[in-house]
């Protein structure tokens, strides 16, 4: 009877190893804290990007018309759509539900950062851009919608 407990045991444990070993993963559509927006993680080749797919205010104020890339440092690119505008690029899986060596771009800014993403459970995402080393830069905490 004892080696049967034993075995039982062991095997509960062993499917709880596994199941947490499990990679979580990226894909779906994300917000942020602000809520500004939300973001949809999909597979670009082997690797995985980002674009926005929907915006709280998706009108500029002063003008009522789209809102555009206007910040963008190539003015060719200014008068891009927001709506659609892919953000995130080049993120590949490191380990630990972890996509890392990705760029994110900053439309209100017009600046681009390395950037990596963090699974911290199935429907939250720590999304960090850093410029050089990833100890300095911005953390947001991102939700998922679905």
């Amino acid at each position: 009877m004892k080696k049967v407990l034993f075995l039982c045991l062991a095997l509960v444990l062993g499917l709880a190893s596994v199941a947490s070993a499990q990679k979580l993963s990226p894909l779906g559509v994300w917000t942020n804290a602000e809520k500004k927006a939300t973001f949809e993680i999909y597979q670009c080749g082997k690797k995985l990007c980002g674009r926005i797919v929907s915006l709280t205010v998706p009108n500029d104020p002063k003008t009522g018309k789209p809102k555009t890339d206007s910040q963008n440092p190539d003015p060719k690119l200014r008068s891009r759509p927001r709506l659609g505008l892919v953000f995130m690029q080049d993120f590949e899986y490191d380990e630990d539900n972890k996509w890392d060596d990705g760029k994110i771009y900053d439309p209100e800014s017009g600046k681009t950062y390395s950037c990596y993403m963090k699974l911290l459970s199935p429907n939250t995402m720590e999304v960090k851009g850093y410029i050089g080393f990833s100890l300095i830069g911005r953390s947001q905490t991102w939700t998922r919608v679905r």
